[in-house]
């Protein structure tokens, strides 16, 4: 019979349960792992809640179970996060980039927003400063308004002069003073007399009668500082009746004819309306110019149409000789000082109020007709829109803007919205622009989907008068387009 074979140190019993552990040692091991862990987990559980038991609850009889805090979310600072959710802008779908690429718009710039929500519906370069031309007269209107107010009016005046039977006809900036008779309507209309200034100066001077006779006139322009004439003017613009010499003294912005808007001018205002004074105070005087002696008794006064018509003058029909007066009175009444240089101090700080960005902003007349003037689409647009809702007294500017194929003013003319751009007369406001080197034009429509839309386009350098008729033609675009204008 064999003997069974001795019990060896780590040798696994057959039988039973040990058995079967021997056979299945792995699982065995893992379900009991797994058991003492629900244990473990039990008892934590209720100590827990036998600890909690002695607690009195704070602010209720339910005990409210404590939620654990979620851990805060990792932002990978390589994909930042932005700080408010993107609103997706609608798809706008009618495109204007076949009018735009007219060749005839030469280096073409163009900003167009929707004046009620400011979104800009189309830009080509808008944010860039560029020759402004005579929409320039814009940007000089707002800043009167805001300077002088639209109630200002220049004052001509007459003072008794230094020596015996000498007065003083002093200048105060009044460009549009005329010299027609009273009764006759000189191309200012509404503008002041010097036979009336003559007239009030003659019963003054009557009236003391230790006065001797009016022997000598002394012209005094000095309210204005020199030079007369801006370096980026063309002297042939004096030739062609467009812009005069800048002086403090002058009569009907010293046209040969008093009565048309494109008259010669002549080498010197300031005598021109000298003589005409002298003659209406019944001649034979001597004419000198000097400044007036401080404190002398006024003889007489006259005073131009209120800011709120000479800015309607001027925009209506183009008029530089007004825009150069407001702008030098802007300058003089805000400190800038009383020439040329300083307009940009002037002009700008008139524009501050409306809280538009003024930066690359640079002002070298009041009238736009030098190329170094340079203000951008984006600025002009801004700007419209604030004329557009009448802010403030803007409103004034707004209704001195020309309209498409109305009665009277530059956009009037038969070269202007002419055949299927005819489409958009009425519903454009706008004022025109034009110099050697450049044309534009900028304003408000109306469009054909309600919208109001402002806009600005410039075609700058090597353009001619056909120009005119490709900015019809985009501002009709835009007109029909509305705010589904699309910028692509």
């Amino acid at each position: 019979m064999q003997k069974p074979k001795p019990a060896t140190a780590g040798a696994v019993p057959r039988g039973g349960i040990a058995r079967v552990f021997a056979r299945y040692r792995r699982p065995w091991l893992i379900a009991a792992g797994a058991l003492v862990f629900v244990l473990l987990g039990s008892g934590a559980v209720f100590a827990g809640s036998q600890t909690g038991a002695n607690e009195r609850a704070a602010a209720s009889a339910v005990a409210m179970p404590t939620a654990t805090p979620s851990p805060a979310p990792t932002i990978d600072p390589a994909r930042p996060v932005p700080a408010e959710a993107t609103t997706a802008s609608r798809l706008r779908t009618c495109s204007v980039a076949g009018l735009a690429a007219d060749t005839r718009l030469a280096d073409f710039q163009a900003q167009v927003r929707n004046a009620t929500t400011g979104e800009v519906l189309f830009d080509r370069g808008g944010t860039t400063s560029s020759r402004t031309a005579s929409v320039m007269k814009v940007l000089t209107s707002a800043a009167a308004l805001n300077v002088l107010g639209d109630d200002y009016r220049a004052t001509t005046r007459v003072v008794k002069g230094a020596e015996p039977g000498q007065v003083v006809l002093i200048g105060g900036g009044d460009l549009t003073l005329s010299r027609l008779p009273t009764g006759q309507e000189p191309f200012y209309t509404g503008a002041a007399h010097l036979d009336d200034l003559a007239t009030q100066t003659m019963v003054a001077w009557a009236a003391d009668p230790a006065n001797p006779p009016i022997t000598s006139l002394v012209l005094d322009s000095s309210y204005f500082s020199g030079p007369d004439w801006d370096d980026g003017w063309a002297r042939t613009e004096l030739g062609f009746g467009h812009m005069p010499e800048i002086t403090a003294l002058m009569v009907d912005g010293d046209r040969n004819d008093p009565t048309r808007s494109s008259s010669a001018r002549s080498e010197d205002p300031i005598m021109r309306a000298g003589q005409a004074f002298a003659d209406a105070l019944g001649g034979g005087l001597t004419i000198s110019q000097a400044t007036a002696p401080a404190g002398a008794a006024e003889l007489g006064a006259v005073q131009s149409e209120p800011v709120s018509t000479l800015i309607q003058q001027t925009l209506i029909v183009s008029d530089n000789t007004i825009a150069e007066m407001l702008a030098r009175l802007v300058a003089i009444e805000n400190g800038a000082g009383n020439s040329f240089s300083a307009l940009q101090q002037g002009i700008v700080g008139g524009l501050a109020a409306y809280g538009i960005d003024t930066t690359g902003m640079i002002i070298t007349d009041g009238s736009g007709l030098s190329p170094n003037n340079a203000v951008s689409p984006a600025y002009l647009t801004a700007l419209f829109i604030k004329v557009n809702a009448r802010e403030g007294n803007l409103g004034v500017l707004f209704d001195g803007l020309p309209v498409a194929g109305g009665p009277s003013g530059s956009l009037s003319y038969s070269d202007r919205f002419a055949g299927a751009n005819s489409a958009a007369d009425g519903a454009v406001f706008a004022k025109t622009g034009w110099i050697d080197t450049g044309y534009t034009l900028a304003g408000v429509i109306r469009a054909a989907d309600g919208t109001p839309l402002t806009f600005a386009v410039y075609a700058i350098g090597n353009v001619s008068s056909s120009a005119k008729i490709a900015i019809d033609t985009l501002a009709t675009g835009f007109f029909h387009c509305g705010d589904n204008l699309s910028n692509n």
